[in-house]
């Protein structure tokens, strides 16, 4: 395969070698245009909207990544392989599973444990175990306490079912200390690891399972703020 690819319509050296990547492509439009200087839309296939600009001086591209890890699984895949990206950082929500983790709470997934067959391409005779890179991980939870903002790092469980038929799914994955359910992490972690690049996730606690909270619109801007902006520094 060349480029430019079948669902990333860019050329060669349009994408930074760092890409923040939410699920929501509006969110990534918003990121360019609220934190990126001289930002240039690189992409829009199937309305995924990609951009590149600079932050600090320093050249970083956002781009949609979609809701699952199929899509999240194309999206990286293509960056990796094909356009250069060096490192993909998540930028999503998540919700809370354990009572010690809080609406608000900023969660960096050191692990993703996942319900997913994602990892069966792969042959191996055993069970994978999905993690981020550890120097982007380092770098992120420095920046955080630099910033003021308290993050939680553990691990994170990547679902392939958000309304789930099996209603105590959520209980095990607590009873074994998993922080928080999001949909992505996985196999982000699995591209970067086969690609021999790196990848972080960083989630914004948008409600709790547990508990009747949820983030309402304003708090999740401003939440959702402080989570891009440890993201942004790691570039």
């Amino acid at each position: 395969m060349s480029i430019p690819t079948p669902h990333i319509a860019a050329k060669e050296g349009d994408f930074a070698k760092t890409v923040l990547m939410p699920g929501d492509p509006l969110r990534a439009k918003y990121i360019a245009e609220t934190y990126l200087e001289n930002a240039r839309q690189v992409t829009s296939v199937r309305n995924m909207l990609g951009f590149t600009g600079t932050y600090k001086g320093r050249e970083i591209s956002v781009m949609g990544g979609g809701m699952g890890m199929p899509s999240i699984g194309i999206y990286s895949y293509e960056l990796f392989n094909f356009y250069g990206v060096e490192q993909i950082i998540r930028i999503g929500s998540a919700g809370a599973l354990q009572d010690e983790v809080n609406v608000m709470d900023v969660i960096i997934g050191m692990g993703a444990c996942t319900d997913s067959r994602f990892a069966e391409q792969y042959g191996l005779p055993g069970t994978y175990a999905p993690i981020a890179d550890y120097g982007l991980l380092r770098k992120a939870v420095d920046v955080a306490k630099a910033q003021g903002t308290k993050v939680v790092v553990g691990n994170v469980l990547s679902s392939d079912v958000f309304y789930n038929a099996n209603k105590n799914a959520n209980d095990l994955w607590r009873s074994m200390g998993v922080l928080a359910v999001e949909m992505e992490a996985a196999a982000l972690y699995m591209n970067a690891a086969k690609a021999g690049k790196k990848a972080l996730c960083i989630l914004t606690v948008s409600d709790h399972i547990y508990r009747d909270e949820a983030l309402s619109a304003e708090e999740r801007q401003i939440g959702f703020g402080k989570m891009m902006e440890v993201a942004l520094e790691l570039a």
